[in-house]
C-alpha cells in the first residue's frame, strides 16, 4: 500500500524508527539543523523504558536507575548540555550518594560523589588506601576526558599517544588487570566495584575504558533523575523536537525498511503505509533488522550478519517495583541507592550467577524518595528492587513456568530486602509489578529484552569499535540508534547514541551535497 495521501508528506530527509531518548535524541539534532524528519513510535508514549505507569491510582517509576553525564546547572556534561542547548527543559534533581554498598562480612559503607571524598570514605572503612584510592579516579578521570575529547576529533595513533598518553595504555587491558596493578586490599577494590553490573561484564572482561568513563561520571560529578519520574524526560524532549517541526506519529509500528542497490529509501508499517525518506534510522536492533526487516532480504549483506553474530546481547532485567504505605524512615530506609551483595562481590563470580534463573545473590535497591520526595503521597515510599540477569537462561523459560518463577524471584528479592532491613515489607505493600526479561523485550522490542546492547569485552572492546565504526554501516543511509551502538549502557548513552546517529546522516549529507 502507498503512503496515506495528506497524512505522511511524499518524501522526509530523515525517518526515525523509535520515539525512545536514542530516536528522538536523533530527531532533535536533525531538527536542529533544518531537516526534515518523521518519528514512528511503536507505543502511545514516547521514552521507551524511561517512563512510568499508574497503578491503583499511583504513579510508579518503571526506570532502573538514574541519569549520568547531566551535570550540574554550572557545570553541565555532555547529555545534560546537549538537553539545554536543544532547550529541552528537565527538573533535575541531584541523587544524594554514589552508593551505599552492603557487602558480605558485615562491610556498610555510603559513598559519596567527589573523587577526594569518595576516596576518604573508602579509606575511613580500609584505612590507609586514599592515595591509591584517588589515583584509580584520577585516572579513570583521565581516561574519561580522553574518550570525550575523542569521540568528537579522531586523531592519528601518534598524535593520541602523546596527548593521551593514559587512554592509549590502558586501552588494551581489562579492569582487572588495571586495578591489580594499584595493590590495594580487596576489602577497597570490594568497594570500587558495586557499578559492575550497569556495564554488565565481571571485570577480567570488562575493558577499563568502560569502568573508568562510568566511574568518572557517576563518582566524579553524581547522578540526576528527572523530577517528574524518567517519563519526563521523553515527554519534553517529543514536545521540544514537535515545536522544531519534527513530526512523531505514535501506535506506528515498523515492520520494513525498504532497500534498494544497498541503499535504504523508506519503510513500511504494520498497518502497509509506505513511507519514503533519503535516509533511516532505527532503534531495532541489528539483529532484528537483519533477519527481519530488511525488503528484500537479498539487499543484506553476508558481513552484517556476521557481525551481529559476534556480539554478545548484554544485561536484561528483572525487577520489583513496590510501593510502600509506610515513609522511608519507618521502613528503615536511609539510602537512595544500595548495592547488596549477599555472598560475594567477585564480579566474575556474579556475573556467571546472572547467567541462571536464580537465586540472585546481587541487587541493587532504590528508594526514589530519598532523591524525590514527592515521587509518592506523603507518608508513603517507592522502592525497587532490581538485578540484570544475561538473556540466555530466561529465553528457555516455558510459557508454563513463567508466572511461578517470576513470583518466586520476586517473593526472594522482598524477603532478602526484608532481612537487611529488618522490616517485613510484605505488610507494607500498597502495589508491587514484577518486570521481567520477558516484559522487556514485549514493550520494548529489543532483542532478547536486552537493555544494554551489546556487551563491552576484551573480545569486542570499544575502542575497537570507534575504529571500525564505519566499516559497519553495511547498508547505505541507514544508520542505528539505541542501546546496541557504541556507548552502549543505559540512558544517557542511548542519548549519545541518538546523537551519533545524527551526525553521520548529517556527515553522509554534506558529503553528497559536495559530489
Amino acid at each position: 500500500m502507498k503512503q496515506s495521501s495528506g497524512f505522511y508528506k511524499d518524501k522526509y530527509d530523515v525517518i526515525v524508527i523509535g520515539g525512545a531518548l536514542a530516536g528522538l535524541s536523533s530527531a532533535l539534532m536533525l531538527a536542529d539543523k533544518g531537516k526534515d524528519v518523521l518519528v514512528l513510535e511503536r507505543h502511545n508514549l514516547p521514552g521507551g523504558v524511561a517512563t512510568s505507569f499508574v497503578r491503583g491510582g499511583l504513579e510508579m517509576e518503571a526506570t532502573l536507575h538514574e541519569m549520568m553525564s547531566i551535570g550540574k546547572k554550572e557545570n553541565r556534561l555532555k547529555v545534560g548540555k546537549f538537553l539545554d542547548d536543544m532547550g529541552v527543559n528537565i527538573d533535575w534533581l541531584e541523587v544524594p550518594e554514589a552508593y551505599h554498598a552492603s557487602l558480605p562480612g558485615g562491610v556498610e559503607v555510603t559513598l559519596h560523589p567527589g573523587f577526594e571524598t569518595f576516596a576518604k570514605e573508602i579509606d575511613q572503612a580500609v584505612p590507609g588506601t586514599y592515595d591509591k584510592v584517588l589515583s584509580v579516579l584520577n585516572l579513570c578521570h583521565t581516561v574519561f576526558d580522553s574518550v570525550n575529547e575523542l569521540s568528537i576529533h579522531p586523531m592519528s595513533k601518534v598524535k593520541m599517544l602523546l596527548k593521551h598518553e593514559a587512554f592509549v595504555k590502558t586501552a588494551g587491558y581489562s579492569t582487572k588487570e588495571v586495578l591489580d596493578t594499584f595493590d590495594l586490599p580487596q576489602k577497597a577494590l570490594d568497594l570500587l566495584a558495586p557499578y559492575w553490573i550497569y556495564v554488565g561484564s565481571g571485570f577480567s572482561e570488562l575493558p577499563f575504558t568502560i569502568y573508568a568513563v562510568l566511574m568518572a561520571d557517576y563518582v566524579g560529578y553524581g547522578s540526576f533523575v528527572a523530577k517528574k519520574f524518567s517519563h519526563e524526560m521523553g515527554v519534553k524532549m517529543a514536545e521540544r523536537a514537535t515545536e522544531m517541526g519534527v513530526q512523531i506519529e505514535y501506535r506506528q509500528n515498523v515492520e520494513k525498511i525498504l532497500v534498494k542497490d544497498g541503499k535504504a529509501y523508506g519503510v513500511r508499517t504494520q498497518r502497509g503505509d509506505e513511507i519514503y525518506a533519503d535516509y533511516v534510522i532505527s532503534a531495532a536492533y541489528p539483529n532484528k533488522v537483519y533477519t527481519q526487516m530488511v525488503e528484500p532480504i537479498s539487499e543484506v549483506p553476508q558481513r552484517a550478519i556476521k557481525v551481529v553474530n559476534g556480539r554478545r546481547v548484554s544485561l536484561t532485567a528483572f525487577s520489583v517495583v513496590l510501593t510502600l504505605d509506610k515513609s522511608p524512615e519507618e521502613l528503615n530506609i536511609k539510602d537512595y541507592s544500595v548495592f547488596r551483595a549477599i555472598k560475594t562481590m567477585d564480579t566474575d563470580e556474579l556475573f556467571k550467577e546472572l547467567g541462571g534463573l536464580g537465586p540472585y545473590t546481587y541487587v541493587t535497591a532504590i528508594c526514589l524518595n530519598l532523591a524525590n520526595p514527592d515521587c509518592t503521597p506523603k507518608g508513603q515510599t517507592s522502592l525497587s528492587i532490581t538485578t540484570l540477569p544475561r538473556p540466555e537462561a530466561w529465553m528457555k523459560v516455558k510459557a508454563e513456568d513463567y508466572d511461578e518463577l517470576k513470583h518466586r524471584l520476586a517473593k526472594q528479592f522482598i524477603d532478602d530486602m526484608s532481612e537487611y532491613l529488618g522490616v517485613n515489607l510484605l505488610d507494607h505493600i500498597l502495589e508491587i509489578v514484577i518486570e521481567t526479561p520477558m516484559t522487556v523485550a514485549r514493550y520494548t522490542g529489543a532483542w532478547n529484552g536486552s537493555i544494554y546492547g551489546y556487551a563491552h569485552t576484551m573480545e569486542d572492546h570499544i575502542v575497537a569499535r570507534l575504529q571500525t565504526a564505519h566499516e559497519e554501516s553495511l547498508i547505505k543511509h541507514l544508520e542505528f540508534a539505541g542501546a546496541h551502538q557504541i556507548s552502549g549502557d543505559g540512558m544517557a548513552p542511548q542519548i549519545t547514541n541518538g546523537r551519533k546517529a545524527a551526525k553521520n546522516v548529517l556527515d553522509s549529507m554534506a558529503e553528497e551535497a559536495q559530489k
